[in-house]
């Protein structure tokens, strides 16, 4: 359930983390797993199947977004830009981000977007998951990206195991030596809370780890 608190803001629970007040309600579990979806979808993937004019930096104004869902899918035609910036504030991976009335996507683009993200204060060391097949191959030539724009690095070893558990059951865990790569000249940016962008990475950056620890479940949007 997604609500406001008027002195805490927004958040995702019966009561206000906070104050425990029962807050302003605006909208259930289920509108607000079906709306994250289209959201991360519009602002990743399709925002012409909406009409909606995407900027080269990935931005879209809130109140197109709104009006574009709104007319798609008649049911949420209570929808306004406020509920948009509640869910992304409120998104636990951050998956978006929220500036002057506009709203982009921080990372899973497969549209050529332009991201200027923060490249300050990054993780000497990052990680990335792989299958078993995948694993030999990738070290011996290095990781490029595939169905996104970017590579898609974790902040920690059990980050990626839960991201690559999406793909099969035991991830391989590789390490990326950030901290060298940087000093190489390697543009890594941040996006999520835990996730990392960059171009490619040299198969020299590259080790494997074994025994990583699952990380705890992250919640909503569509699995990224």
């Amino acid at each position: 359930m997604l609500k406001e608190c008027p002195r805490h803001g927004y958040f995702r629970a019966e009561t206000c983390p906070v104050c425990g007040e029962a807050g302003r309600f605006l909208m259930n579990d289920r509108e607000l797993d079906h709306l994250g979806r289209i959201l991360t979808g519009i602002l990743r993937h399709f925002p012409d199947r909406y009409q909606l004019a995407m900027d080269p930096r990935g931005w879209v104004e809130l109140s197109e977004i709104a009006r574009g869902i709104a007319q798609k899918h008649p049911m949420y035609h209570w929808l306004r830009p406020h509920h948009l910036v509640a869910i992304a504030e409120t998104d636990g991976k951050g998956r978006y981000e929220v500036k002057d009335d506009r709203i982009r996507a921080t990372y899973g683009h497969t549209l050529e977007v332009d991201l200027d993200l923060p490249t300050e204060n990054i993780p000497d060391r990052l990680f990335f998951p792989v299958t078993r097949e995948e694993a030999t191959i990738v070290l011996e030539v290095g990781l490029k990206p595939t169905d996104r724009r970017k590579v898609h690095l974790s902040k920690t070893a059990a980050d990626a195991l839960a991201a690559g558990k999406v793909r099969t059951p035991e991830p391989v865990i590789l390490e990326i030596d950030a901290r060298r790569g940087r000093e190489g000249g390697l543009v890594i940016m941040q996006a999520g809370k835990t996730v990392f962008l960059v171009d490619r990475v040299p198969a020299e950056l590259l080790r494997r780890v074994d025994g990583a620890e699952p990380a705890a479940p992250a919640e909503g949007g569509d699995g990224a």
